[in-house]
């Protein structure tokens, strides 16, 4: 039996969430915003992602409170997770452990710090050194060892997302100001 579409009547907080972020490429844009990716043209690259359903996805990320839809007035646009999306960090971070630990047999592809001790984080997002769940903007992101940079994009965009870098710090490159003029 197929499942109906949409789920606006039913009592599951589950089915109204999978409304929201089920769809793939929806997760892989919040990531990609904990990440600090902001602009329409970094998002497209960066993910590959056919330019109209990224425009249906941020739409619908803008409309459901998760992203902040930022316009400058001078045509530069950017995206950032509010306090609604911040919250769906735990869920990010299990997804990626769960794949780094059956589809990453290197070891992790991404490893997470608190960055004001550098202390890994383990699986529930607790510091090993100081034993506090770090908070977002508390986590740094680096390449773990299970990272092949010879497997990853040359472009300035995948060079910042490479290096160690805190989560949600905006990227900063020429790339991405030339791409926010081109957004949606």
């Amino acid at each position: 039996m197929t499942l109906p579409s949409t789920y606006p009547e039913r009592n599951c907080s589950l089915a109204r969430a999978l409304e929201v972020i089920g769809e793939r490429w929806t997760l892989l844009i919040v990531r990609d915003a904990f990440y600090g990716v902001r602009r329409f043209g970094d998002f497209a690259t960066q993910l590959g992602i056919p330019r109209a359903v990224l425009t249906n996805r941020l739409k619908l990320l803008v409309r459901e409170g998760v992203l902040a839809r930022d316009d400058d007035g001078a045509g530069v646009v950017e995206y950032r997770l509010t306090d609604k999306g911040t919250a769906l960090w735990p869920v990010v971070r299990t997804m990626m452990a769960w794949g780094d630990a059956f589809y990453s047999p290197a070891g992790v592809k991404r490893a997470l710090r608190h960055d004001r001790d550098g202390g890994r984080l383990d699986g529930e997002g607790r510091c090993q050194e100081c034993g506090a769940v770090a908070p977002v903007p508390e986590i740094r992101i680096e390449p773990g060892p299970g990272f092949d940079p010879s497997k990853s994009p040359t472009d300035s965009v995948s060079a910042l997302l490479n290096a160690p870098r805190r989560l949600l710090e905006p990227l900063a490159t020429s790339a991405s100001r030339q791409a926010g003029a081109s957004s949606t």
